[in-house]
């Protein structure tokens, strides 16, 4: 594991400070790894990622994170600061990941999925096309940033495509959520 930040490598990437990728790295043209958070400086926070990583186009990951083996994104991901993801976890085309987030190995997140602060994917668990995690249960009370609660996800469980979870709400180990389910 080397930083990595060689222009003339990858002339349409933007690799921040403080960025460890491995040397088998395959990483698409339009790629931002290690943009910091609003406040933070440049290289303030290692983000690391694990060998054979596969970063498609237009996927941003924010500073801060340390992502395991074998990691893959589909086209335009986007990924917060200051997460723990699994070796052999794929990120679904636009979905997006907020911070503070722990997802398990082997986790599977399809396309479009959505998943709030504070939200845990235990190991192994699938969402589908579309689904939509929520962490506020009073989004507009004036404490609502303090009092954020994402669902828990256990291993194994499958959430079907569209389905809705609410804050807070724990999904059992090996669950099945059914499609457009809220």
């Amino acid at each position: 594991m080397r930083p990595l930040k060689d222009a003339a490598v990858f002339p349409y990437q933007h690799l921040f400070s403080n960025v460890m990728l491995p040397d088998d790295a395959q990483i698409d043209d339009f790629v931002i790894i290690g943009r910091p958070p609003q406040g933070a400086r440049d290289g303030e926070f290692e983000t690391r990622i694990g060998f054979g990583c596969v970063i498609r186009s237009h996927t941003v990951i924010y500073a801060g994170n340390h992502i395991g083996v074998r990691f893959q994104t589909g086209h335009g991901a986007m990924i917060r600061e200051h997460n723990a993801i699994g070796d052999d976890v794929s990120i679904g085309t636009q979905s997006i990941i907020e911070h503070h987030v722990s997802i398990g190995r082997g986790v599977r997140l399809h396309s479009r999925v959505f998943v709030p602060e504070y939200t845990v994917l235990d190991d192994g668990c699938w969402l589908g096309p579309g689904v939509t995690l929520t962490n506020a249960r009073y989004p507009r009370s004036p404490n609502a940033k303090q009092n954020l609660k994402g669902p828990i996800v256990e291993s194994g469980a499958i959430i079907g495509a569209g389905a809705v979870v609410l804050p807070g709400v724990r999904i059992g180990s090996q669950a099945l959520v059914g499609a457009g389910a809220s």
